[in-house]
């Protein structure tokens, strides 16, 4: 579990990374689409976090 969430993780980290460097040189379909799968990789591991905790398979630290 924890490999899956740190692998999706460093994924946005480089995205963002990509997104940057296709800024700086003004490529800005390849901005659109850094930045559109990063969000949509954001979201998924949101839902994904969401979805462990309702299944039990990660628990709160309470």
């Amino acid at each position: 579990m924890k490999i899956v969430v740190i692998i999706v993780l460093l994924a946005i980290i480089l995205l963002m990374g990509q997104a940057l460097t296709r800024l700086i040189r003004g490529a800005s379909h390849g901005l659109l689409l850094a930045l559109t799968w990063r969000v949509g990789l954001s979201i998924a591991l949101f839902l994904f976090l969401i979805l462990a905790g309702f299944m039990g398979w990660i628990r709160p630290n309470a």
